[in-house]
């Protein structure tokens, strides 16, 4: 009788109960809620700020900046723009973990070659001229004859500061026999306009408002790099520009013949971790606002693929190759970046729904089962016992077995799938109900 008790016990549990199947799809949901909270860390929505490096006032990377941070904010990104020295120290920022600069312009040939930052390049985006200007100086000696005179090199951290010291130094000029002053450019020009320097070297383009003033101003002259095919065989990253006669002010004739310069190219780099959805944003943007012709470049020749210091990120190249993503093509930014962060989501979330779906279901359809299996179970036991008494009574305990059994089946409540599966049990139920019945009762 107790083996019995303890069958009983156990076929009495059933399927899955209410709650047993509430908690399996509680449990799926957590899965999956999971499964998105991991795509989503890993593959997050682009942020709504950006921290760009650029230089001081007067400089073409202030005016960029400012530029950037209008036309980004037409597409819900507020630009932080960090005024800095120059590409030196935008170098040294992207390259200092905890800065929070995200992007930066900085000169081509800044970088040393031991540098190895993780830093990526998003494309160069045009020339920077080396202006030399100076007042009352001759100049045919080149960089020598501004030995003892006072010359606003820029602050230390500009482009214009580490150019000038390599140049001196691959002159076997000693930098100590050289008045430099760390003027940014604003200050050269006014402290070079009223004779309070002897000369000023600057780095920036000729859009710059300072060199503009400079190059028309009486009483400055711009020099010419008389020996520039040597320096751009010694300085890779340095090419050979020229300005031409009359070109800032036709009138005056300003200057008065042609100036060989020397140009750097502005390399827009950025961390490593910056969200592709924005360098994509910057590419198109750097794409609408360098494409021009200038005085120094074609129109088309910038933005350009080029890793001059630090490699293309695999935005840059795929962007520089096909252009923008598909989605961004055709959608505003922020809606194309939910769209794509959706699919990223999607993908996995439904390629583990469909198994864990079906893995439920398998389960629910085992609960649907075992409810009616449970009872076969008894009927075989009862029927067991049945083949043992032969033609004797059926004793009252089981017959009231056959009852208890008898009012199970009849409350088992399964899905329209299993329907046929009960009534099956239900016939085989009244045959052995039937059985009990012609053996009769014991007294």
């Amino acid at each position: 009788m107790k083996k019995n008790a303890a069958l009983e016990a156990s076929l009495n549990k059933g399927g899955l109960s209410a709650r047993s199947q509430a908690a399996w799809i509680a449990l799926g949901a957590a899965v999956l809620a999971l499964i998105v909270w991991l795509v989503m860390l890993l593959h997050p929505l682009p942020p709504r700020t950006l921290t760009l490096a650029t230089g001081p006032e007067g400089s073409s990377y202030a005016m960029l900046g400012k530029r950037y941070k209008e036309l980004l904010a037409k597409d819900g990104i507020t630009v932080h723009l960090v005024a800095t020295a120059g590409g030196v120290e935008n170098l040294a920022l992207l390259s200092r973990p905890g800065s929070g600069v995200d992007a930066g312009f900085v000169a081509a040939g800044i970088a040393k070659e031991s540098d190895d930052s993780g830093l990526m390049s998003l494309g160069t985006l045009g020339y920077e001229p080396l202006w030399f200007f100076t007042r009352n100086v001759a100049t045919d000696r080149g960089l020598a004859s501004l030995k003892g005179k006072r010359v606003s090199a820029g602050p230390e951290g500009s482009d214009s500061r580490a150019i000038l010291n390599e140049l001196l130094s691959r002159n076997a000029l000693d930098v100590s026999k050289f008045q430099l002053l760390p003027l940014p450019p604003e200050e050269s020009a006014d402290a070079l306009l009223h004779g309070r320097i002897d000369a000023a070297f600057l780095v920036t383009s000729w859009g710059s408002p300072v060199v503009r003033q400079l190059a028309k101003a009486d009483g400055v002259d711009l020099a010419t790099f008389s020996r520039a095919d040597a320096y751009v065989a010694l300085f890779p990253s340095l090419t050979k520009r020229v300005l031409p006669a009359g070109v800032a002010d036709l009138e005056k004739d300003r200057p008065n013949h042609d100036v060989t310069l020397l140009a750097s190219k502005t390399c827009l780099v950025a961390r490593a971790g910056l969200h592709p959805a924005l360098q994509y944003l910057l590419l198109e943007l750097v794409s609408k606002l360098h494409a021009r012709a200038g005085i120094f470049q074609k129109a088309g020749e910038f933005p350009a693929a080029e890793s001059l210091d630090f490699p293309l990120s695999p935005e840059a190249r795929n962007y520089y190759k096909s252009g923008q993503p598909f989605l961004q093509r055709y959608l505003p930014f922020w809606l194309a970046a939910l769209v794509e962060q959706l699919v990223v989501v999607l993908i996995p979330v439904l390629g583990l729904t469909y198994p864990l779906v079906k893995g439920l279901m398998s389960l629910y359809g085992w609960g649907m089962q075992r409810r009616i299996f449970t009872i076969y179970g008894e009927l075989h036991w009862l029927e067991s016992q049945l083949d043992r008494l032969g033609d004797k009574p059926v004793p009252p305990e089981l017959a009231g077995r056959m009852r208890t059994l008898e009012a199970r089946a009849n409350r088992v409540r399964v899905s329209s799938n299993y329907i046929p599966m009960l009534y099956s049990l239900k016939e085989t139920v009244a045959f052995v109900s039937a059985r009990v019945e012609r053996q009769g009762h014991a007294q």
